[in-house]
């Protein structure tokens, strides 16, 4: 990614979102969130490349900067928690598009923010449905909103997405999860069998009312 166009684009695929440019000097333009009206993509061109503001939790932000060196404190904006994005090629898109996707779920009431604490309950050793994930998250009526939530998942190493089958406890395609079996053998080293790709919720599905 290395124009405002393809950013502004990536920006506005989110629920509610539309463009805005509130100041006089036309160099800036903002992706807001139509619930609250808040801007969560900042685009302008600074020193001959376009720079990207997006919003981070505080301790993110220092682990984007220490990652990439065109990652800095929020150019204008509140440096624990904004980061600029220069976009001089050296980081890769898909990080660059998880920066901009973590920035919206901070500012909007977003479902997959909902999604993705729901499935960090899932405890080791234990597995829940796509459905059971989406009642959780507040509407279990977006069981197909959660699948798409976890092809994303921002954090992997605390957001357990291989823990979620569908309701027949069949596990994800193979393009999910890391590749072929990877989601298998994450779940087998937390004790749970995995026969012919699919798991027995009779005997691994988390069930909290019980606990």
């Amino acid at each position: 990614m290395k124009t405002r166009e393809e950013a502004l684009k990536y920006g506005l695929s989110f629920p509610d979102t539309y463009t805005d440019r509130p100041f006089r000097d036309q160099n800036w333009q903002l992706v807001r969130y139509r619930g609250s009206n808040k801007a969560f993509l900042w685009t302008y061109e600074r020193d001959g490349y376009i720079n990207l503001n997006v919003k981070v939790e505080p301790e993110k932000a220092f682990f984007w900067r220490k990652i990439y060196a065109s990652v800095i404190p929020g150019y204008h904006q509140n440096k624990e928690h904004w980061n600029t994005i220069i976009l001089d090629g050296s980081i890769p898109d898909k990080d660059v598009k998880l920066m901009i996707a973590e920035s919206y779920d901070l500012i909007s009431d977003s479902p997959s923010r909902r999604i993705f604490e729901a499935v960090k309950k899932i405890p080791y050793g234990h597995v829940a449905t796509y459905s059971q994930v989406a009642e959780l998250a507040g509407d279990r009526k977006m069981a197909r909103a959660v699948g798409n939530a976890l092809h994303r998942n921002p954090d992997p190493d605390h957001i357990p997405c291989y823990r979620v089958v569908n309701a027949k406890g069949e596990l994800a395609g193979e393009f999910a999860f890391g590749g072929p079996g990877a989601q298998a053998k994450r779940l087998e080293a937390e004790g749970v069998m995995v026969s012919d790709g699919r798991v027995d919720l009779r005997r691994y599905q988390w069930k909290p009312d019980t606990e």
